[in-house]
């Protein structure tokens, strides 16, 4: 029960002193006290009733209010019976440390208050747990029709009074307060943070809940599996479970609170169960047309397919929707880890959620297949009103499409830590295409793309089809040997000179390919004069043997920097 409540039972005999504020502070017990220091007594969250027995002289009430705000009290309540009122200086103290403060009639014994605040904290921790396990086992066995995370959550709040959300392994909030209207929304960065931060404890074998503080709020981490028996490696499901983020402290609930959240969470798995289940149509549909361009269908038979497709990918009234193709690979280091293909679709489904279609069910306008490690996406798109763009190889067309930094913008850092040190997700995007001659095209353009993506450092990367006509395309294909030893010829002289001079060849040529040559204005960025940074460069030319003012030398250490 909360302060106010006490305060608006007339029967009580409360007065409102000082600490309007903070009136919706929750009441857990009540102690009677008129000890100096009563702090070895109190655990948080009690009424204290005080006769100020242990006031003596003025500055006694700071010390004692001082004890009682560190303990964590809800609130003082200071009777009257033995004085006409209540001193200044006390009010003053609760002021300074921001504790309720109330006085006490004098018809009212603290043993009545004492009897009602015991009564209802005790009724509300019975009643609270019994109505929500009740509710929880009608919703169990309605099925689907007993409502989504939304309900549920909704349990939460009126029945426990926790805000609470669930969050994909990307950070987007899936249900909550804040999409039904009734709370304020979660700060995409705190969800961003509260996804990275269970990954990281799911890849590490910590058991829930989680908990963490994200700005100077706490929140309780309950990670939310599928139904029976776990995997039999972690990396299998910990990039697509879904998490129940509680904002609340959970280290010191009783045990019952923590068997009806997980009780919670078990719910929830059920209704990801289901919006699983309705992906089926859609990875078929993929997997089909997947299956027909890989093995050189005939256009007239994979548009027949495309046909089908788009209605149920692309609701509305579009007859000749364009298509765009996108590839994930995860890979794990050790090469030891789960099959990538599974884990990569599910993954791509959560990257490609559109944002205009939050609060749906995932992936409504994707449809993601996978072959071998590999996933591959096939997104529709409305047709642009300017489809005047010149077409390629590929049968690209002028509509807009997916780019691929933004996939990735906001999800890097959660997912980084999901892959903790020993996986990387690569991602690569092609060219919209307008039919279904272009669609072989542009599945070979994202493969490529993602190629160019997993030659980059880092573990979550993606590549778009506009780098394919950039010399970075031709990168990822030189044989790792041929790489170590060009890489090795050109630049292993500057590093060395470097260890032992300190001489800072390599950030030297780096600012002045950059530069594209130009003394002036390489100087200028190193705040060096021509002077010393011609020498610099006589220095780099004299350990390789190359003439950095001929265009052959500086494509060749280019592209060994590139390489490097």
């Amino acid at each position: 029960m909360r302060l106010r409540a006490l305060l608006e039972t007339e029967a009580l005999g409360l007065r409102l002193l000082g600490g309007e504020d903070e009136l919706d502070r929750t009441v857990r017990g009540v102690m009677t006290t008129d000890l100096r220091d009563p702090s070895r007594y109190l655990s948080g969250g009690e009424l204290v009733l005080t006769g100020l027995a242990w006031r003596r002289e003025p500055a006694d009430s700071e010390r004692f209010v001082r004890i009682l705000s560190a303990a964590g009290v809800a609130g003082l309540a200071a009777g009257e019976a033995e004085i006409s009122s209540t001193p200044d200086d006390l009010i003053e103290a609760c002021a300074r440390h921001r504790l309720p403060l109330f006085s006490v009639d004098e018809k009212v014994s603290f043993a009545s208050i004492t009897e009602y605040v015991v009564r209802q904290v005790s009724g509300e921790r019975a009643g609270d747990l019994a109505a929500v396990v009740d509710r929880h086992r009608r919703l169990m066995t309605s099925g689907p029709a007993g409502g989504g995370p939304e309900v549920v959550l909704d349990l939460l709040g009126t029945d426990l009074d926790l805000r609470a959300w669930v969050l994909s392994p990307t950070g987007r909030v899936i249900a909550g307060s804040s999409l039904t209207g009734t709370g304020p929304a979660l700060p995409p960065a705190t969800a961003a943070t509260l996804a990275g931060e269970q990954l990281a404890a799911a890849r590490s074998g910590r058991r829930g809940p989680h908990r963490v503080l994200a700005g100077a709020v706490t929140y309780s981490l309950f990670p939310i599996h599928g139904a029976g028996a776990g995997p039999a490696d972690v990396r299998e499901t910990v990039l697509s479970d879904w998490v129940l983020a509680v904002e609340a402290d959970a280290g010191d609930w009783p045990a019952e609170r923590l068997d009806l959240l997980h009780g919670v969470t078990q719910l929830i798995a059920v209704e990801r169960e289901r919006r699983d289940a309705a992906r089926t149509v859609r990875r078929r549909l993929a997997q089909e047309v997947l299956e027909l361009v890989q093995t050189n269908a005939s256009p007239a038979e994979t548009a027949a397919r495309l046909r089908v497709a788009a209605p149920v990918l692309l609701p509305g009234p579009v007859t000749a929707p364009h298509w765009q193709v996108v590839v994930a690979k995860v890979e794990w280091t050790d090469g030891d880890g789960p099959a990538g293909g599974p884990v990569a679709q599910s993954l791509l489904e959560e990257v490609l959620v559109a944002p205009e279609a939050a609060g749906t069910e995932p992936s409504d306008r994707i449809a993601v297949a996978h072959s071998g490690d590999e996933a591959v996406a096939l997104v529709p798109l409305p047709p642009a009103d300017d489809a005047s763009g010149a077409s390629g190889a590929s049968g690209a067309s002028g509509a807009p499409g997916l780019e691929a930094d933004a996939l990735l913008a906001a999800i890097r850092a959660p997912l980084a830590k999901g892959l903790d040190g020993d996986g990387r997700l690569t991602l690569g995007v092609s060219a919209p295409v307008a039919s279904a001659e272009g669609l072989r095209g542009a599945l070979e353009e994202a493969r490529h793309a993602r190629r160019v993506a997993a030659a980059r450092p880092g573990r979550v990367c993606a590549a778009g089809h506009q780098e394919l006509a950039s010399h970075v395309l031709l990168l990822p294909f030189v044989p790792d040997d041929v790489r170590r030893a060009f890489t090795a010829r050109l630049l292993d002289p500057l590093r060395e000179y470097d260890h032992r001079h300190r001489a800072e060849l390599i950030p030297t040529l780096e600012a002045f390919l950059d530069c594209d040559g130009s003394w002036t204005r390489c100087a200028t960025r190193l705040h060096l004069h021509v002077n010393t940074l011609r020498y610099r460069v006589g220095r780099i030319e004299q350990l390789t043997g190359r003439d950095l003012s001929r265009l052959e030398d500086k494509l060749d250490f280019f592209l060994a920097l590139r390489m490097s």
